[in-house]
């Protein structure tokens, strides 16, 4: 993954005298001192600017040939208003599932003029902080924000910016993002349990308010909740546990789940990094999965296909290939605005492995 600005290499001459261009890298303005023209006019030829005649044109294109001149690619970058780069603003950048968006995102990008710079965001402070380094224009072309909500002020400061921005499981009206049904993907789980005789169903995951106002978790929940509901029986609050995101915390939720009497026979978890707490709480409680608790979690990271483990899939990877489009779009637009709009993923599916067992009849 590139980091920084793109850019060529630019070579230092070594210069025995103040004046003497032939031993120095040459300057816009030993160009228009050559050419008989104001550094201005020099400026407007580099940049293909109309308003210089031909004949001027051509005497400042014969002086920077004579010179050797070659222009800072930065500077005439700067003067274009462009950067050719873009930000990526990323909570916690190194969890699987950012990284695996990340990657969609520099498959892209990577085959593109523009170079990626990353912000990680593991603090409400460096949110805010990441936020006004990187929706400037002078910083970046171009954002992608994955996951984080940004609010109507934000949004306005980048539009303010003619900055083009899209989100990535996230969304706000005046954005193009991508985003996978949550709901869906909670249903999927529940009627993965129930068609294998599970009743006493209980719920892993992130508080519903939190500081970065991540909301996919109690999308998830939401959709369990229904499917539940819709075959008949309901999900009992004292078997939903949620706490900050982590496999040490879900391991400790599990735990008190597990001291319920009774004690539920299967665990969602919202994410694959939780379901992995849940697995371990489970075989320190001296249990068997899936015998005595079947454990299904949600994404399909890498590591989940390695342990066994049942999940959600949802394509992480194509998820930033599509924001990472979408953003190089916009960026082609005249209005610098791309369109807004959602950009569903294709359809969830469970993975079945080896971590949910269907029930027997004398548990339900």
């Amino acid at each position: 993954m590139r980091h920084g600005t793109a850019g060529g290499v630019r070579f230092r001459g070594v210069a025995s005298a103040p004046d003497d261009t032939a031993r120095r890298t040459p300057r816009i303005r030993d160009v228009a001192e050559r050419a008989g023209v104001a550094v201005s006019t020099v400026s407007r030829v580099l940049n293909d600017a109309p308003g210089v005649a031909a004949p001027t044109r051509e005497r400042v294109r014969a002086a920077m040939a004579e010179l050797c001149y070659s222009p800072s690619s930065t500077a005439r970058n700067l003067s274009l208003g462009r950067t050719h780069t873009l930000a990526v603003i990323a909570p916690f950048f190194t969890q699987p599932s950012v990284v695996e968006r990340l990657r969609g995102i520099d498959e892209i990008v990577g085959a593109s003029a523009y170079d990626l710079t990353i912000f990680n965001i593991e603090t409400p402070e460096q949110r805010q902080e990441a936020m006004a380094r990187a929706a400037r224009r002078d910083r970046a072309d171009g954002v992608v924000v994955i996951s984080i909500p940004l609010t109507d002020a934000e949004v306005r400061g980048l539009r303010g910016q003619q900055l083009p921005a899209v989100l990535i499981d996230a969304t706000h009206t005046a954005l193009p993002h991508v985003v996978v049904d949550d709901e869906a993907g909670g249903a999927l789980a529940a009627e993965h349990l129930l068609e294998r005789c599970h009743r006493r169903f209980a719920f892993v995951g992130a508080p519903a308010e939190n500081p970065f106002g991540f909301a996919s978790s109690e999308r998830r929940l939401r959709g369990l909740r229904a499917a539940i509901e819709r075959a008949g029986d309901k999900l009992r609050e004292d078997y939903v546990r949620r706490g900050p995101f982590g496999r040490e915390t879900a391991r400790g939720l599990t735990r008190e789940l597990l001291a319920l009497d009774p004690p539920p026979t299967a665990i969602f978890a919202a994410s694959d990094t939780q379901a992995f707490g849940v697995l371990d709480a489970v075989a320190r409680a001296g249990l068997v999965v899936p015998d005595d608790v079947s454990v299904i979690g949600f994404d399909d990271i890498e590591v989940a296909g390695a342990i066994g483990l049942t999940t959600v899939r949802q394509p992480l990877r194509e998820s930033g290939r599509i924001g990472a489009r979408l953003l190089l779009a916009a960026l082609e637009d005249d209005d610098g605005d791309g369109p807004a709009g959602v950009r569903c993923m294709g359809e969830l599916s469970v993975v079945a492995r080896r971590t949910v067992g269907v029930l027997a009849p004398d548990r339900t």
